[in-house]
Formats: C-alpha cells, structure tokens, sequence
C-alpha cells in the first residue's frame, strides 16, 4: 500500500526479492499538472509494468468491499508507504503478520504526515527510517527496526527525501525475513518522547524574517520544493491612477546560507546588500544574516542571485514582508 515516489523503492525491492506481491492498494488517478491530465500515482505505473493487480479505492475506512478483497488476497503482511488513507483497525487485523509502515523519520520524533520536511526546518542533524508494526494510533505502533541517515547542513526536503525513500527499499527485504522468522522485536515507543509534523499548505513557506538566519537557512531548505519559501515586496500598482497605491508581489526564495561574519542593525527583513557585480543579496533577520543564493520573481524562472539583481530594481533599505 503506496502511492507516491517514496514508496516506489520499497516495491521494487519487493519484486526483485523472493516474496510475492499479491497486490497494490494505492490512490485514485488524479488531475494534475499544466493541462490538468489524469496521472497515475507513481506505484500504480510500477505495479501496471510487473503485472501486478492495483486497487484504487477512494476510502479504505469503513468500506465492506475493499476489506473483503484484502481478505480474498490472502496476505502474510501489509508493507505500507506513504499510502496516503489511515488504515481501520478491520484492515490491520487482515495479513498474518500485520501491516508494517515505512516511516521516514527516528519516531517517536515527527509522526505524522510530513516528518522529512520538519526534521530540516527544525535543524535535526539526522533522520532515518522507521519499520514499525501498525496500530490504529497515527504512527504509534512498535517499532520493529531504526535506519539513520545524516542530514546535512545544505541539504534540502527533496535530497533528504530521496535517500530515505532509497534506504526504505534496502532494508524492507531483510526486515521481511527477519519477522517470518520471529527475529524481529519490537519496542513500544516512548509518548512522552514524540513529536508531531503537520501536513504542510502553501502558507507554511511564508518566511517570517523575525527568526534567525539560521532558522531561515533550515526553512528554505526544508520546505524546498513544496511548498516552497517566500517573502512579499510591495510594488506600486500598475492599475492606471493608482500610482500611490502599492500591491505586494511575490518573491520565491530556492536556497540560501548564513551570511558568515556580517551583522546588522536593521530591522528584520530589510535588504542590507544588493550588489550586481559580486551578486550579493543579504537580508536582515531577526538574528544575524542571510544570504539569498536563488531566487524566482512572479513570472520568471529560478535564478541565482546575480542574474537576478541584473534584471530587478532591488535596493539597499528596501524591505521584505
């Protein structure tokens, strides 16, 4: 049960192992992109190309006919990864062994439904992942074994992103044998410990310029590429007449750094250098100094920093919302 590119690893180990995949439960194909097509979810082109059967029910919950053809299936274990639905009790009850989640973070720490992104926005030095057998609690089953990856200090979402959806897919298998052979413990997870990472909207990126650069720093990184991070500018109207008045554009903030040694007495948010030549963009923030490396104005592409102050009208004392 998956649906995303994360999960693709884990079911591609699956089939190139010596266990059989019975079937796929996965989303329902959904419109997206420029021409608003419809697009399979990424395990369902994986499982359609090993011939594998797919499921796409819009609800598993409460739903009599997905729990009887789990049932007709017959499964030893449910693996789920980034399915995307909360499992019912019903449906955990099903395979022999259970359903065991990949989960991507060191849990009890970030449960919930976007750990990868919160462990870098949070400044976490490492991240991992989690195989747990599944309760009707959200990410509060046992863990069964812990894989840890280091974060480090330029990577962003997406980069974390792909090595632990990797490490899911090299551990699954070993992890499968050890738990028919009844070599895998588990261990109740510690409550008190926990920690819980949202799902992220597109005002989670809002860069709020009050926190330190470092913070900053870890926001852009952890919430590239979706939602992103942006700030606001306000520009003059171009509506006719309007010249007094001012609209806010916006700015899309890719990567950045600490700004090493330069310190300011601006208030938080204000532009402090903007040179062409050496192509300098820093910020004031709430804390020290930050460095903007690649930025997108509305309507552009992603650019570094020099080529965007070639082609924009940015000025020292400026400031960013």
């Amino acid at each position: 049960m998956g649906t995303p590119d994360f999960a693709v690893p884990a079911l591609k180990a699956l089939i190139a192992s010596h266990h059989e995949v019975v079937g796929v439960f996965t989303q329902p194909d959904r419109k997206g992109g420029r021409g608003k097509k419809l697009l399979c979810p990424p395990v369902k082109v994986e499982a359609v190309e090993a011939e594998i059967p797919v499921y796409q029910p819009e609800r598993v919950r409460k739903n009599a006919d997905v729990l009887q053809t789990l049932k007709d299936l017959r499964p030893d274990v449910v693996v789920v990864a980034a399915y995307g639905q909360i499992l019912p009790q019903s449906v955990l009850d099903v395979p022999r062994l259970g359903c065991i989640n990949i989960h991507a973070s060191i849990l009890p720490k970030y449960r919930g439904a976007a750990p990868i992104n919160w462990a870098i926005v949070h400044g976490e030095k490492e991240s991992g992942v989690t195989l747990m057998q599944m309760e009707a609690g959200l990410d509060t089953g046992p863990i069964l074994e812990i894989h840890r990856v280091a974060i480090t200090p330029a990577m962003n979402a997406q980069e974390l992103h792909d090595a632990l959806s990797d490490l899911g897919g090299e551990v699954l298998v070993d992890a499968l044998d050890k738990l028919e052979a009844g070599n895998l413990p588990a261990t109740i997870q510690d409550d008190d410990a926990s920690s819980y990472a949202p799902m992220l909207t597109r005002e989670s990126g809002r860069i709020d310029w009050e926190k330190s650069a470092q913070q900053l720093v870890d926001h852009i990184r952890g919430f590239y590429p979706w939602p992103g991070s942006y700030a606001l500018r306000e520009i003059p109207c171009a509506e006719a007449g309007a010249q007094d008045d001012l609209e806010c554009s916006t700015l899309k903030v890719h990567a950045a750094r600490v700004a090493v040694g330069a310190g300011s007495d601006a208030l938080p948010g204000t532009i402090i250098q903007a040179d062409c030549s050496s192509g300098t963009l820093q910020i004031a923030t709430g804390e020290g100094v930050i460095e903007l490396l690649k930025v997108q104005a509305p309507g552009k592409r992603a650019m570094k920093a020099r080529d965007f102050l070639n082609g924009c009208d940015f000025s020292v004392g400026e400031r960013l919302l």
